[in-house]
């Protein structure tokens, strides 16, 4: 597995971000066509369903992605704080947001303590968090 690092951390999942996705687009796209184009005549009932079920599964879509981010988002909390206790004796600093955290995460042990003070103080972006770590720790799960 390649090394991990700032310019390489970014995953996508094939199957979701160029197939799911892309084909529930295209349904719901032709289904608000066909029900455009049964609006002055007949079918008009039947395009409607086919639009209602194109919505839901677009909903699904993406209501799926989100709740598993957040389950990651909440286990990589978590860790975190775990991770921080053990190294610090003291629980994590309450001003980082999530996404602060979930930016720490790829700091090494050495340097997650300071770093984690300095972004609470400075109330660093996730991405500037991200740019300052010298000591990569990859994280391969995460999509």
């Amino acid at each position: 597995m390649e090394t991990q690092q700032y310019a390489n951390h970014r995953k996508l999942d094939p199957l979701f971000h160029f197939v799911l996705l892309w084909l529930t687009l295209i349904v719901l796209v032709g289904a608000v066509v066909y029900a455009v184009r049964s609006l002055t005549g007949e079918g008009v009932f039947v395009a409607l369903l086919l639009l209602g079920l194109s919505v839901i599964a677009a909903i699904l879509v993406m209501l799926v992605r989100t709740y598993a981010l957040k389950a990651q988002d909440r286990a990589i909390r978590a860790e975190e704080q775990l991770r921080h206790f053990i190294l610090t004796g003291k629980p994590i600093d309450p001003r980082l947001s999530i996404r602060q955290i979930i930016a720490l995460r790829f700091a090494g042990d050495q340097e997650y303590p300071e770093l984690c003070r300095k972004a609470a103080e400075e109330n660093m972006r996730p991405d500037d968090i991200k740019k300052a770590i010298r000591a990569w720790r990859a994280d391969h799960h995460r999509l």
